[in-house]
């Protein structure tokens, strides 16, 4: 299972390695499938190498489990070197329970790229696939190599076509994301088509595994229809998020700092926060700004400290005492809008932020929480 994503998730897991000065983890919930896989693979190894003991079996099994990992991780590889050629920050690969998934932390410009970037992994998985297939040819019957590279060119083969269905968030899904971005000339109704076909995708998984077997008058196998399930749920909930995602960006143009700001009256610390609040609603002001004697802003009153200081200790209480000292940070062009607002309130997580013109005058603040509410719902 491969996916890119650009989220930013903390680091968990063994750092691996930086193969192209990308780092690789390895999730712990790797384990897990690797006994998976050893357990179950270890009874095909011992009917194609009957003259093996047990124990010897089940190292094979093993060793075919990493390789399966390493082939996973060439996958992502591919994914990463084609972004990277174009310019795309990648932050990291990670592999994990259901396969790998690429960090890749910008979308590419254009529907070509975003094609390449997304058949880069499926390509790298049926050129290994080729590879085995031919190499299997060179190898005797019976031997461990040719046991592990049979199967690890039919699995590469799998893992190649699977990641071709055309549904987020899977490779396919991007690829179609990429045709109908080209077709509409808006990244948005690719994201939203590619979301849908992902959960459609998820809806067959558990379906045909059900119903095939009860059209033939069998029972389901509860093995196989497990790993459907686990796989149909992260496939729906990876269409999900690119759901929300979408949501999310068609409501950028929205996110105007200029427009959502709101007006500020010039305070000094020491004033009482009850005359502060006076002087705030007569003047019809939604935030203040604590300045020195000189008129320079030094702080902003944070709306969360002024909401849960009581009524009665309004009048002996300094606004100065529940200010944030502006830092550079916190201090915003006016202009800013879109991914670029976001970028910079994500770098300086704060409440408030203050928003100024190009010559340095004070244009009002942005509050946090105005910003969060034009995404309330998403």
């Amino acid at each position: 299972m491969s996916t890119q994503t650009p989220q930013r998730p903390e680091s968990t897991g063994l750092r691996m390695g930086r193969p192209f000065g990308i780092p690789v983890y390895v999730s712990p919930s790797w384990l897990i499938v690797a006994a998976f896989i050893t357990y179950t693979f270890q009874p095909v190894v011992a009917q194609n190498l009957p003259d093996r003991d047990t124990v010897v079996t089940y190292l094979v099994a093993f060793v075919f489990a990493v390789f399966l990992y390493v082939s996973v991780l060439l996958h992502e590889l591919a994914h990463c070197v084609v972004a990277r050629r174009f310019g795309l920050p990648v932050r990291r690969i990670t592999l994990y329970l259901l396969g790998g998934v690429s960090e890749i932390e910008k979308e590419p410009e254009t529907p070509f790229r975003e094609f390449l970037v997304a058949f880069a992994g499926p390509l790298a998985s049926l050129g290994l696939a080729g590879i085995g297939y031919v190499a299997g040819g060179f190898v005797p019957e019976g031997t461990i190599p040719h046991v592990l590279i049979l199967q690890l060119w039919v699995s590469n083969f799998i893992v190649g076509v699977f990641n071709l269905l055309p549904g987020l968030p899977l490779d396919g899904g991007r690829m179609l994301r990429a045709g109908v971005w080209k077709l509409t000339r808006d990244s948005g109704s690719g994201t939203l088509a590619a979301a849908w076909f992902g959960r459609v995708l998820a809806v067959l998984l558990v379906a045909v595994p059900i119903g095939l077997p009860l059209l033939s008058g069998q029972e389901p196998s509860w093995g196989q229809l497990l790993w459907s399930v686990l796989l149909a749920s992260f496939i729906w909930m990876g269409a999900t998020q690119s759901l929300r995602v979408a949501r999310v960006r068609a409501r950028m143009p929205q996110l105007q700092a200029r427009t959502l700001a709101r007006r500020a009256i010039p305070v000094t610390s020491e004033v009482p926060l009850a005359e502060a609040m006076r002087r705030a609603r007569e003047a019809q002001a939604g935030a203040m700004v604590v300045v020195d004697h000189e008129g320079h802003p030094v702080a902003i009153v944070n709306e969360a400290a002024v909401a849960a200081t009581p009524e009665h200790r309004r009048p002996w209480v300094t606004v100065g005492s529940l200010a944030r000292t502006l830092e550079p940070s916190l201090v915003l062009p006016a202009d800013l809008a879109g991914e670029s607002l976001i970028d910079a309130m994500r770098g300086a997580p704060a409440g408030e932020y203050l928003l100024v013109e190009r010559a340095g005058d004070v244009y009002g603040v942005l509050v946090t929480a105005d910003v969060n509410r034009i995404f309330s719902g998403v």
